[in-house]
C-alpha cells in the first residue's frame, strides 16, 4: 500500500547535482563546462536582452519615425444620421444611443453626430458635438440640435 511514509520518486527522476570545477577527472574541471572566454564564460548575468542584436543598430532605432501625435486630441463616439433612424424616441440623447447599443459611454466618452444618411422625422438631438451637415439635415426635417457640456 502506498502512503506518504513510503512514497519514492521513480528511478532516474532525481539526478545528482553537477559538481563543476573539481579537477580534470570529473569531466567538468578547468573551465567548468563554459568553454574558452567569451560573454557566456564570464560571471554574473551573461544573458543579453531579447531585443539585443549583437551591436547592430537596433530595430526601434533604425525604423524611421514620422508624424505627430496630438496630446490634446478630443476623441468622440461617432453616430451617423442613418443610425438614428433605428431609434424610435423623439428625443435622442447619449443615454438613449447607449441603450440602443449605438455608442459606448464608458470612461466619460463623448458623442458626435455626423451627417451620413437622412432624417425622416422631427427629432431633438442632444450630443456633445454635431457636424454642420448633420445639423442642417436635422433642422430641415423640423428637428432641433442641443449641444451638451462636456
Amino acid at each position: 500500500m502506498v502512503d506518504l511514509s513510503n512514497l519514492r520518486a521513480p528511478a532516474g527522476a532525481n539526478r545528482p547535482r553537477k559538481r563543476i570545477g573539481r579537477g580534470p577527472g570529473s569531466g567538468t574541471g578547468k573551465t567548468s563546462g563554459k568553454g574558452h572566454k567569451g560573454q557566456k564564460a564570464r560571471t554574473g548575468h551573461h544573458g543579453t536582452p531579447a531585443w539585443f542584436e549583437g551591436g547592430q543598430m537596433p530595430l526601434q532605432r533604425r525604423v524611421p519615425k514620422r508624424g505627430f501625435k496630438n496630446p490634446f486630441r478630443e476623441e468622440f463616439e461617432v453616430v451617423n444620421l442613418r443610425d438614428l433612424a433605428r431609434v424610435e424616441e423623439d428625443e435622442i440623447t447619449p443615454e438613449v444611443l447607449s441603450a440602443h447599443r449605438l455608442v459606448d459611454l464608458g470612461a466619460g466618452r463623448r458623442v458626435k453626430v455626423l451627417g451620413t444618411g437622412k432624417v425622416a422625422r422631427k427629432v431633438t438631438v442632444r450630443a456633445h458635438a454635431v457636424s454642420a451637415g448633420a445639423r442642417a439635415k436635422i433642422e430641415a426635417a423640423g428637428g432641433s440640435v442641443e449641444l451638451l457640456e462636456s
